[in-house]
């Protein structure tokens, strides 16, 4: 076998270890990776897991150590985490920015539509039997988000004198956009859930990697040029970006921007 390939041979090893601090047990998922070049801590909203990645020559014995001597950082990264809402009757739930309430109308015919209550608040409603609310207000999400992303990415390439090739939306979690060397230009679907100016911004942000693939000066100009209030939507990403990924999660996680890097 070549001696590369030991490298990254190990035993059977712990696929979970366990830390405490301050009187609290915390499980911590082990993960080895062969491009990792230090010990990382991350954290996953909703499930509220832990994530220890180890690189090749690292062991089981430091990665204990490393997360033990972070056991703080794992408590108020965990502590500071919003809890999840999963999409179900009475949520408040942003659409394009707009606070709307999922109402349930269990015998109304079709799947997932908006409308206006006798008091003027914005309802989100949905058909059927209460099982199927989650994956249609999800499904509903994820069209409203591909309609719009299309349409605001198409528009900045014409004015670019540009095609993208693709648009895809996805439930993307460490990021809310990005742009591969072939044109695809991938959202996260969650944006719909974001004011649009802030939609309009992360289009126009891609498409201009259309022209740069960096971010440089250069894009920076292209930016500015398509979405000049894109100072704003920075902002506001800053700000409440991690808000979104809560929405429409009950057992399952999605990943944060939240890491612990030596």
């Amino acid at each position: 076998m070549p001696q590369h390939a030991l490298l990254y041979r190990r035993p059977s090893e712990p696929q979970t270890i366990e830390i405490t601090f301050d009187g609290s047990v915390y499980p911590v998922r082990l993960r080895r990776h062969r491009q990792a070049r230090r010990y990382t801590l991350r954290i996953q909203a909703a499930t509220r897991e832990v994530i220890l990645t180890i690189p090749p020559r690292g062991t089981v014995k430091e990665a204990c150590e490393f997360a033990r001597k972070h056991g703080g950082w794992i408590a108020a990264r965990l502590g500071r985490l919003p809890e999840a809402a999963p999409f179900a009757h009475g949520l408040m739930l942003p659409l394009r920015g707009i606070p709307h309430r999922i109402a349930h109308r269990r015998d109304a015919r079709g799947t997932v539509w908006t409308e206006t209550d006798a008091g003027g608040e914005p309802l989100l409603c949905v058909a059927g039997q209460a099982p199927h609310i989650d994956r249609r207000i999800g499904d509903f999400l994820r069209r409203e988000a591909r309609r719009d992303l299309e349409a605001a990415s198409l528009r900045f390439a014409r004015e670019l004198g540009l095609a993208a090739r693709r648009v895809v939306v996805r439930d993307q979690s460490s990021r809310w956009g990005s742009c591969s060397t072939t044109g695809v230009l991938s959202f996260s679907w969650r944006l719909i859930l974001a004011p649009c100016h802030v939609l309009e911004y992360l289009a126009a942000h891609e498409v201009a990697h259309l022209v740069e693939m960096n971010h440089s000066a250069k894009f920076w100009r292209v930016v500015q040029r398509l979405c000049p209030d894109h100072e704003r939507a920075k902002i506001w990403l800053d700000v409440h970006g991690a808000e979104l990924h809560r929405y429409g999660l009950s057992d399952g996680g999605r990943e944060v921007n939240a890491r612990w890097l030596p």
